[in-house]
């Protein structure tokens, strides 16, 4: 039962943290109200958040490439808005800062919040329900004209504050994020990417902190870190190439629709 178990976490993580549903939402799910537990969760959670950053790695490792070069380029020649490369380097440094603060601040503070009892549960509820209203609004009244790479510094903090919100369970960094870059007049698919990468240098810093929470692993652990962390990597990779293909062409009321069942189906929950 745990090899499952450590299947269905891996998917759940791996897609939930790329499409815009939330992953702290189906985690809800998954322990409080199915029940579905292992040995170790902490251990666990820390080695799938770390699967996710392998999915973003591979996935973007061109980006990645060009995104280095432009960040040295523009140090060696002092420009930090020269090419879109050296301009985008600079900007998910500078977006990075808030989610940054936050989580090394007020991430205790969160856990011990919004991640324990029925009221941790109703937050889940709420903000999968206000990002999803989010959504509809902004399908409706957002331009949709830019690129990331023609944002300005200010404009990568307010998506980086937007991260930072994430930290509340049900919000979706993903989906906050998207909601941000749609503010400022980016396209969804340029939006998604610019979260994808903002993204990854606080996934990598969360994870290397967590690691320091680790006691032991046991002999009997490493296969289902292994199999959860493959699992999470691999769903991961295919939950990004689907979501910036989608976007495209589609519009981001699906993924609404689908955070307000769950979050209906949370509340029934607590209400029965």
């Amino acid at each position: 039962m745990n090899y499952i178990l450590a299947i269905i976490a891996g998917l759940i993580q791996g897609v939930a943290e790329f499409l815009p549903i939330s992953s702290s939402g189906h985690l809800v799910l998954l322990h409080d109200i199915l029940k579905f537990n292992l040995p170790d969760n902490l251990t666990f959670d820390i080695v799938l958040h770390l699967g996710t950053f392998l999915s973003l790695l591979v996935f973007f490792w061109r980006d990645i490439i060009h995104l280095v070069k432009g960040f040295f380029s523009s140090l060696v020649k002092r420009n930090l808005s020269g090419d879109a490369d050296q301009r985008l380097a600079w900007l998910i440094i500078i977006g990075t800062i808030p989610a940054a603060l936050a989580g090394y601040f007020f991430n205790d503070f969160i856990e011990q919040a919004f991640h324990e009892g029925k009221l941790a549960t109703l937050v889940v509820a709420v903000m999968l329900i206000i990002v999803a209203v989010l959504f509809w609004l902004l399908e409706k009244y957002a331009q949709r004209l830019r690129t990331a790479d023609s944002l300005k510094w200010w404009e990568a903090l307010i998506i980086g504050a937007a991260q930072a919100i994430a930290l509340i369970p049900g919000t979706s960094r993903s989906g906050i994020t998207i909601c941000a870059g749609l503010m400022l007049k980016l396209t969804r698919e340029q939006a998604a990417k610019f979260s994808f990468l903002l993204s990854m240098p606080v996934i990598l810093g969360a994870g290397i902190k967590s690691l320091g929470q680790i006691e032991s692993v046991t002999a009997a652990d490493w296969p289902l870190l292994v199999i959860g962390f493959i699992t999470a990597a691999l769903s991961g990779y295919f939950a990004i190439k689907f979501l910036l293909k989608y976007l495209i062409n589609h519009s981001l009321s699906v993924f609404a629709w689908y955070r307000v069942v769950l979050a209906c189906l949370i509340l029934l929950w607590l209400a029965f």
